[in-house]
């Protein structure tokens, strides 16, 4: 298993491959892949229900700083739960991050991949039947999308990778490096970076910094318009925060 996941539960894997080492790897992979699924699902749910409640006609009053707990809140409650199994990364662009660190196999990323999508997919769709069509609608179903007519596609790519580049820094920071793990405030620190992260550039962009919180509710809506930046801004945010704390901040600190 990755170190990702051995950081979180290096107990796990030991038991599991004595009970059966043919079959442990294949076991092992299917509990992630679900425990992914269902932490994405917590991310994007509350996240898109929190939109919607925010929108005209529902008034929740929540406002700017409500949707940024609203998933800064879920994205530490989920990993908590599911840390110990998968990791926690309930993010396309987390697990690229890993990839390139060598944290995660190629076979394990896309697994997780499409997991988080699953994920997110459920969740949008959940959040499109609970809700009427005149509310998701109005909020185009919690898709992150740019704000003010100034945004262009060029400050859409700086604000994702920024927003992004602080997620991975602070999910390496405090759930990677054991120095940052002494802290303990793992997955409430990067739940508060998801809630400043938010605060930042939820106006600007959405503030989506995760491919797969943007896909399910666009998938669902059938709303693409930009997509596109909103995986590759984030990806490319990750894994830039990811090389430079692997091999800058970390070094050989590791081994």
């Amino acid at each position: 298993m990755d170190r990702a996941v051995r950081f979180h539960a290096p107990g796990i894997r030991n038991h599991i491959s004595k009970r059966n080492p043919i079959r442990s790897g294949n076991v092992k992979d299917m509990r992630c892949f679900i425990a992914e699924v269902i932490g994405t699902f917590f991310l994007c749910f509350a996240g898109i229900s929190a939109i919607l409640c925010n929108a005209p006609g529902m008034d929740s009053g929540a406002g700017l700083l409500g949707i940024a707990l609203a998933h800064g809140l879920a994205i530490s409650v989920a990993i908590n739960c599911f840390g110990g199994v998968s990791g926690a990364h309930f993010n396309p662009a987390v697990t690229i991050g890993f990839f390139v660190t060598k944290r995660i196999s190629l076979p394990q990323a896309g697994g997780y991949i499409v997991s988080q999508l699953i994920g997110g997919t459920i969740a949008a769709a959940a959040c499109n039947f609970i809700f009427p069509e005149v509310i998701v609608d109005a909020a185009r179903l919690g898709i992150p999308l740019p704000g003010p007519e100034w945004v262009t596609t060029e400050t859409i790519v700086i604000v994702e990778f920024i927003l992004t580049f602080l997620l991975m820094t602070a999910i390496f920071g405090t759930a990677v490096d054991e120095r940052g793990k002494g802290v303990k405030i793992g997955a409430f620190g990067i739940g508060l970076t998801v809630i400043v992260d938010i605060l930042a550039g939820g106006p600007i962009t959405g503030a989506s910094m995760n491919p797969a919180r943007s896909f399910g509710p666009a998938l669902v809506h059938g709303h693409f318009d930009l997509h596109w930046l909103y995986w590759v801004a984030p990806i490319a945010g990750a894994c830039a925060a990811a090389l430079l704390y692997h091999h800058v901040i970390l070094g050989n600190d590791e081994e």
